[in-house]
């Protein structure tokens, strides 16, 4: 992936979704970018911003007090404890593509994080209905381990776990939603472009040197 890929879409306030599922758009913050690996979450103003243009945040007190995290020491230490999750999770995930299972450490990690952070919810009336959702109402950084950890538990117990896949040119991970099951690349306009002129300049090479 290079950095003239963040002229596309998918990149929302200098982040990539494309994973279908938020908490690999999370995995997806240290993409490759200009031929090396990139922190997007270097410190907490980014984490705001990415909280923000991930959907997890999004009422107006709930941006407001995110906001005023940006020089607090609780909130640089959560990050630094958040990263360091990001890349257990990530382990996790590949163990999963490649048709295993996570640790029984990461899981037990999971689970004290779930007994310490529940999900809360709340109901609403839609189209005429009483429906239940998800209710986020930060006070603390730490509070962020509610979405974030929830969200990993519904990865890992995900019923179609063969559609969580690696891009195929990239270091992106995304979860398939296409009706086939077929998608191979984080993204068409990032990857699978690439990946197809290359194909065509390989078989008209080839057609050139039979040719000849």
């Amino acid at each position: 992936m290079h950095a003239a890929s963040q002229q596309v879409n998918e990149w929302i306030d200098g982040f990539l979704f494309v994973a279908n599922k938020p908490i690999l758009d999370l995995l997806n913050t240290k993409p490759v970018l200009a031929d090396r690996p990139t922190e997007l979450l270097p410190d907490v103003r980014a984490l705001e911003r990415w909280l923000i243009a991930s959907g997890i945040v999004t009422s107006p007190k709930a941006k407001a007090i995110v906001r005023n995290w940006r020089h607090s020491t609780e909130a640089t230490a959560f990050l630094e404890q958040l990263v360091a999750f990001r890349e257990r999770l990530r382990e996790a995930v590949m163990r999963i593509e490649n048709g295993s299972s996570p640790t029984d450490a990461f899981l037990a990690e999971v689970n004290s994080l779930l007994l310490q952070h529940p999900r809360h919810t709340s109901l609403h009336k839609r189209d005429g209905m009483v429906v239940r959702g998800p209710l986020f109402e930060p006070s603390k950084p730490t509070d962020v381990w509610e979405p974030i950890i929830d969200a990993t538990a519904d990865l890992l117990t995900e019923a179609e776990s063969s559609r969580i896949r690696k891009c195929e040119s990239c270091v992106v991970h995304f979860f398939d939603t296409s009706k086939k099951g077929s998608r191979r690349w984080c993204s068409m306009n990032i990857c699978g472009n690439k990946l197809k002129v290359a194909a065509y300049q390989r078989r008209m090479r080839g057609n050139n040197a039979t040719t000849n």
